[in-house]
C-alpha cells in the first residue's frame, strides 16, 4: 500500500559523519545504489522525499538528481510526514519511513512501514517495524526501495527489463 516513502538523511542515506572542507562547507557521501532505489521508487508511481532537520544545500542538490522531494531544516519530521499526507490524500498507512535516531521516532510511529538501518540507534529500532541488513549510506535505502516494489509486484519486472517504464 506504500505510495510515498520519506528517508531521513544522516545516518540513513548517509553513513551519517558530517565533514566540512576548508571553505567550512558540509561534505556528505551518498551511495549510489540508494539513490537507484530512490529514481527507481519514483517511476514506479511513489512520492519520495528526504526529510532532514539539517540544513539544505548538499540534500537539495541529492534531491534534484534523483527528482524527489527535500525538506530542510524540518524541526518536527512527524508533522511533516502528517503534512504530506495530507497534501498527497494519503492515509499514513500508506507511507513508509526510514530513520535511524531520536529524531525520526515520531514519524516512524506515524508511518504504516517503519524502517531502520542495520546500525540505526535502538531508539529507532524499537520504533522499527522492519531493520535492514545494511547500515545507513552503505544499501539500507535500496533495501527498502527493493522491499516495497516487490512487496507491490514490480521489482521481478525492474530486474528483467533492466529499468523502470
Amino acid at each position: 500500500r506504500v505510495r510515498l516513502a520519506c528517508f531521513d538523511v544522516d545516518g540513513t542515506l548517509t553513513d551519517g559523519g558530517l565533514g566540512f572542507d576548508s571553505e567550512g562547507r558540509e561534505i556528505k557521501t551518498f551511495h549510489v545504489h540508494d539513490g537507484q532505489g530512490l529514481v527507481m521508487l519514483r517511476k514506479a508511481g511513489i512520492a519520495v522525499a528526504m526529510v532532514t532537520a539539517r540544513p539544505g544545500g548538499i540534500v537539495e542538490r541529492r534531491a534534484a538528481d534523483l527528482g524527489v522531494q527535500a525538506h530542510v531544516h524540518v524541526a518536527d519530521k512527524r508533522a511533516r510526514v502528517v503534512a504530506l499526507c495530507a497534501e498527497l490524500g494519503l492515509g499514513d498507512d500508506q507511507v513508509a519511513f526510514m530513520g535511524d535516531d531520536l529524531a525520526d521516532v515520531g514519524a516512524m510511529r506515524e508511518a504504516g512501514l517503519a524502517v531502520a538501518p542495520a546500525d540505526a540507534n535502538a531508539c529507532a529500532v524499537s520504533a522499527a517495524h522492519w531493520r535492514t541488513r545494511a547500515p545507513g549510506g552503505r544499501g539500507a535505502g535500496r533495501e527498502l526501495c527493493d522491499l516495497i516494489l516487490h512487496a507491490q509486484g514490480r521489482l521481478a519486472t525492474i530486474h528483467a527489463d533492466g529499468r523502470v517504464s
